[in-house]
């Protein structure tokens, strides 16, 4: 589901700004970035992260606006003290080292450091920063779940209009088709009645009527119309219980689908296919919407 969040707050290194931006996703995909002087927290992020959403491709950015002189990183006189020492020892040990150079110095770990960077509390301070921001996305998503609610519910009302009057129209549609079979089987057998044939007129109305019979149980769609209304119905189920629904939406579109496909399989009449055309259409966009939901 899309959205997007922020929230800020300062800090002992500045002004700490946080941003969230979440896209469709089947799974959940988070990626950060942060400066190297945060990294620290990324665990603590990541975790929080994962404990309030479940699917999604999110990316959060977070930012250190820093004020002009205020908590400029300086040289640790211990920490340099001791390097210069150890700079000595090599020197004397192996005269033909190179010496090292400024940027050494200033990437050697402990040599620079930010006053009032303690990590545990700018841990806590980006989590509680994090927590904020994921609180107005949740309720980014929430509105954007009522929105695609009230869409996929419209459509659900669509396919049982549907399904509902092709179960009133069926048992028509087959008898038009019964009669016109019966009418070509009779027309076809009855040159055997007039020529000479052990077959009795009895013998040829009662193949005819097994054939009938046969042929209007294979296009029977009534238990397919049944399974539509209970699918539709469990998805109201499902999105009036709310929650992580994507993935059982998911599985009730594959169902669904299937009932029409079966509807499409069976049918002898433009009507009936008509309605299979329909029908998967309306589920066809229904499981693209359900794309953005969790």
């Amino acid at each position: 589901m899309t959205g997007f969040a922020s929230a800020a707050r300062p800090t002992a290194l500045g002004q700490l700004t946080l941003e969230l931006r979440s896209v469709n996703s089947r799974f959940l995909d988070v990626s950060l970035k942060m400066p190297d002087d945060l990294r620290s927290a990324e665990g603590a992020v990541r975790e929080a992260v994962a404990a309030q959403l479940s699917r999604g491709k999110v990316e959060c950015r977070v930012f250190i606006a820093r004020g002009v002189g205020e908590n400029e990183p300086r040289l640790n006189a211990e920490a340099l003290a001791r390097l210069a020492h150890l700079a000595r020892q090599v020197e004397q040990t192996m005269p033909s080292a190179a010496p090292i150079s400024a940027s050494d110095v200033l990437t050697w770990p402990g040599v620079v450091e930010t006053p009032g960077a303690e990590p545990d509390v700018l841990r806590s301070q980006i989590v509680a920063t994090l927590t904020e921001a994921l609180n107005a996305l949740a309720q980014s998503r929430r509105r954007e779940g009522a929105a695609l609610s009230a869409v996929l519910l419209a459509h659900c009302d669509q396919v049982e209009q549907i399904a509902t009057q092709l179960a009133g129209r069926a048992p028509d549609l087959i008898a038009a088709v019964e009669r016109k079979l019966n009418e070509r089987l009779e027309q076809a057998l009855g040159p055997t009645l007039s020529g000479a044939s052990t077959l009795t007129r009895d013998d040829v109305s009662e193949r005819i009527r097994q054939e009938v019979t046969l042929y209007a149980l294979k296009m029977d769609v009534d238990e397919e119309i049944k399974r539509l209304v209970t699918h539709v119905t469990e998805v109201r189920r499902v999105l009036a219980n709310g929650g992580a629904v994507g993935r059982r939406l998911d599985f009730l579109m594959q169902e669904l689908n299937r009932e029409a496909n079966t509807v499409g399989s069976k049918a002898a009449a433009i009507e009936m296919t008509n309605a299979s055309v329909e029908l998967k259409i309306l589920i066809e966009q229904m499981r693209e919407q359900i794309q953005n939901l969790e």
